[in-house]
């Protein structure tokens, strides 16, 4: 094992606080730079965002696998303690404030 391979003492990665077998979701449909989206959110029983699932339109299209592969590691960084409001301020926006991908489209949508 390399220097860079060990964990730095005392620092323990958070646990994934997995989401409820039977949860509360919501889908909804939207269109973004002129692409259609389907986006399902999955909520833990308190009401946090535990998931989000975005499929494009164009079902198996590099824009499909490339939002659904977003909402994957979304969906896993909430899962271990990631801040919402941190990441949502992070995706890009075009001059206007507006998110500039589907993801950042969707993370406003199913969050007030």
């Amino acid at each position: 094992m390399s220097v860079t391979d060990q964990p730095a003492p005392n620092n323990v990665p958070p646990a994934r606080q997995r989401l409820p077998n039977r949860r509360g979701s919501e889908t909804l449909s939207v269109e973004h730079g002129g692409a259609d989206f389907t986006i399902t959110a999955g909520r833990y029983d308190d009401g946090r965002l535990g998931e989000i699932f975005i499929n494009a339109g164009h079902a198996n299209s590099m824009l499909d696998a490339i939002a659904s592969d977003a909402a994957i590691a979304i969906s896993f960084a909430l899962q271990h303690g990631a801040d919402l409001d941190a990441m949502k301020a992070a995706m890009k926006r075009d001059s206007r404030g507006a998110p500039s991908s589907p993801i950042g489209a969707a993370l406003d949508l199913v969050t007030p």
